[in-house]
């Protein structure tokens, strides 16, 4: 299969017949007729009902025709960012963002990076903080977005910029008893439910959490697990237990969710932004100079 099949399959059935579609990509109908053919013999049946004037699309035509479509405005797309980023009349810049970015440092650093750089493409990649540095050094992306727990592996190749630092707070249902509570300790956290998050083998992030709230005097009990925090917090909501974020994300956050200080949780969450270490591009350098610090 290729995009010339494509397109004059897409033309005939646009133009109601060969002819036409011949007329109007300036090629001799036994073109139209010879890459048709082959289309249809690669594909293993036929495209349109030859015995109907005019001609119909048979079933595998039916299916067949809007995919193809879109393949050819795929490639189009393609063809044509491609070409400018080649010319310099665009960029792209590749940003991977652990998903509790979300709630902080990425809607405004697009937002601003957007209205200075409108003909840049930003392919915006959800990715865990441990998968990042792998995908910086692939050249997956140009930046990452990361949170940890205490220390993290820092690779030589890599510069790591500090965003900010913050405290944890608790999430628990907006029924709970300890909604209404100014503060709350460890132990008195512990008594619901625990939503750990994010459920990935490589993460230490869940496992972390469940050593600081011990450490603090509470004994967490995991009554679920959730992929990423979004979830968690859905489940909170749900009334089905509690979990731990970073104080920024209880900003602008749902309204069936309480979040309260732990008064004796000391620990802190970071999110930091990776690059390259020999990294030049001025668009990295953009990026990074509109992502909030505190």
């Amino acid at each position: 299969m290729n995009l010339r099949r494509l397109r004059y399959f897409c033309e005939v059935v646009d133009s109601g017949s060969a002819a036409h579609a011949a007329e109007t990509l300036h090629v001799a109908p036994t073109a139209i007729s010879m890459q048709l053919a082959q289309l249809e013999q690669h594909l293993g049946g036929a495209l349109f009902d030859r015995s109907r004037r005019p001609m119909e699309l048979t079933p595998l035509g039916k299916f067949f025709y809007p995919r193809a479509r879109e393949l050819l405005a795929q490639a189009r797309r393609l063809d044509g960012e491609a070409r400018g980023v080649a010319t310099g009349r665009h960029g792209w810049l590749g940003v991977g963002f652990v998903r509790s970015a979300l709630f902080s440092v990425m809607p405004s650093a697009v937002r601003i990076f957007r209205k200075s750089f409108p003909e840049v493409h930003l392919d915006l990649v959800e990715v865990l903080s441990e998968y990042q540095p792998a995908l910086l050094q692939q050249e997956r992306i140009d930046i990452g977005v990361g949170r940890f727990i205490g220390d993290f592996d820092r690779p030589a190749d890599l510069v790591h910029t500090l965003l900010f630092e913050e405290p944890f707070v608790a999430a628990v249902p907006i029924g709970h008893p300890l909604a209404s509570r100014k503060a709350i300790s460890a132990a008195e956290f512990a008594s619901m439910p625990f939503i750990l998050y994010p459920k990935d083998g490589r993460s230490p992030f869940g496992p972390q959490l469940l050593s600081m709230v011990r450490e603090a005097g509470g004994e967490l009990v995991v009554g679920y697990e959730a992929v990423e925090i979004h979830t968690a917090l859905a489940l909170v909501g749900a009334g089905l237990g509690g979990t731990l974020v970073g104080r920024s994300i209880a900003e602008n956050n749902r309204a069936d969710v309480t979040f309260i200080p732990v008064s004796d949780i000391a620990a802190t969450t970071t999110l930091v932004a990776f690059t390259r270490r020999n990294e030049t591009r001025g668009l990295v350098a953009a990026f990074l100079d509109v992502l909030p610090r505190s």
